[in-house]
Parts: structure tokens; sequence; C-alpha cells
């Protein structure tokens, strides 16, 4: 889980998304609407009999709100809870998975912000069926072909290319999630090619002033970022609640970049 404002729970049980399957949470920062429902997930968790680790990433501050919360209510937790802070310098590994690697790096808004992305490390490939089946290799000889890597003698020399077997290589895919922050051009290489980008866009143009002000981002600018970094798919949101239609937001990034879409309550998005 990428945020956690209040509501979150109710939003999990209004689109059947079972909370029993979170055990990583990633706070960007300590705005209300960002991290307001996690003590409350927390509580429910307990509540149920969670077991499982939950494992928290966040900035400096936030494991001590939680743990003040404990600490009040005299609250034994029935499960693990650890918490990673996470830093606004450079861009840093935060977890590594069996087939995953998450990075947070610096965002600019008016208090400590991380975006976070979530890197493949392989992606399974269609092998040539005709040149598997019936030539003698071990499973895990296939299993390294269909993560796209060469078979080794134990001389080090290649038993089995990958690349002869593959059908079409399909790349490992990558997610950006950029929360809140002002236009900032130094995000165009951290971000850059990646398949899905999440990006703020507060405001529309007219409003830019006030967006500099409040360091948040246009639509457009969010669409700049975008396209100067090559990205597949741009994912509009965190908009501005005077904004009762949000398309004009939508047609505003669609000039500049126009594989964008509004993020809408419910909807998933599948990362191609």
């Amino acid at each position: 889980m990428v945020d956690c404002g209040e509501g979150t729970q109710h939003q999990l049980r209004r689109f059947h998304v079972k909370s029993s399957k979170i055990d990583h949470v990633f706070i960007s920062h300590l705005h209300g609407d960002h991290y307001l429902g996690l003590m409350g997930m927390i509580s429910t968790f307990h509540l149920n009999n969670r077991k499982s680790p939950l494992h928290i990433f966040g900035p400096p501050g936030l494991d001590e709100i939680i743990t003040q919360h404990l600490k009040y209510s005299h609250t034994q937790l029935k499960f693990p809870l650890f918490f990673t802070r996470t830093t606004t310098e450079g861009k840093n590994l935060l977890l590594e998975l069996e087939n995953l690697r998450i990075y947070s790096f610096p965002l600019k808004h008016r208090i400590p912000c991380t975006a976070f992305t979530f890197e493949e490390k392989y992606r399974q490939q269609k092998l040539i069926k005709e040149k598997i089946v019936g030539g003698g290799m071990a499973v895990e000889e296939i299993q390294s072909l269909l993560q796209g890597r060469d078979v080794i003698n134990t001389d080090g020399s290649i038993k089995y290319r990958a690349s002869e077997y593959i059908k079409e290589p399909v790349l490992p895919r990558k997610y950006a999630f950029c929360s809140d922050t002002v236009f900032d051009p130094s995000l165009v290489s951290l971000v850059n090619g990646v398949d899905l980008l999440y990006h703020e866009s507060t405001f529309m143009e007219a409003d830019k002033d006030r967006a500099k002000l409040t360091l948040h981002s246009t639509a457009e600018e969010a669409a700049t970022i975008a396209k100067n970094a090559q990205v597949k798919e741009l994912l509009l949101g965190h908009f501005s609640v005077r904004y009762i239609d949000l398309y004009p937001l939508l047609w505003e990034a669609k000039a500049v970049f126009e594989a964008t879409h509004l993020s809408e309550e419910g909807k998933t998005y599948a990362i191609k």
C-alpha cells in the first residue's frame, strides 16, 4: 500500500480489497491526507488477530506517532510491527523481494516527502516450446530461461543461451509514484522510461501561481515530466477540491502527453 489517508479502510471494504494481504505500507510524507488512516488500520489488524508482520516505510516521526498511539492506548499489538525511515537524500533501496525492488527518492514539498518506484527484477518470458520439449532440461534450467537468464555450466561457459529459447523478450515493468511535489525537472532522470507514472496534478494552469506557492504541480507540469522522461503512460491524481469537473485537467495534460489518464476511485490500471 502506498499512502494511507482517512477513509482507507472504508475504501478497501467498498472495493472488496482484502486488507489481510497488506504486508508493506509506504508513506510519502506526514500531511494528514497521506497517513491519518494508518493508525486505524493497524488497530483493525490488531482486533482481527493478525499474526503476520507489518512493515511500514515512512519519514522520521511516523514511527514516534504510531508508538505514542500504542503507548497511551495501552495496546500490545498481536503482530510484529517494523519501521524503516525514509530519507530525502538521493535514491535509496528500501526493500528487495523475490522479484521486486522498491526505491525512494526525494520530492520538493513543504515538508520532507519521498516518491517511490517499484521495479521488477525480471519478467517471465515466453519460451519456444519446440526447443524445450524433449530437450532433457532440468526444471531449474527452464526456470532460468523463463527469467531471461542464460544457463551456465560449472566451468563458466554458457550451456543454454536464453535469447535462443525466448520468443520475444519481455522487459521488466516499472511503476513510479510521485506524491506531493512542486514542478521539478530533476525528476525526469529518476522516472525515466517507467511503464506507468503517477504524478500529482493538484491544479490547472490557471492556478499555476497557487501551485508554486503551495509546492504542488499542475496537470500540464505532470505531463511535461512524463513527456521528457519518455514514460509509457501517465496517471494524474491528488486533485484540488475546487475542480468539480476533472476533465479539463486531463485535457491540459493530454495536450502535452497523450497517454494520460485520470485516477478514479476503485479503478485498476494494468501495467503492461
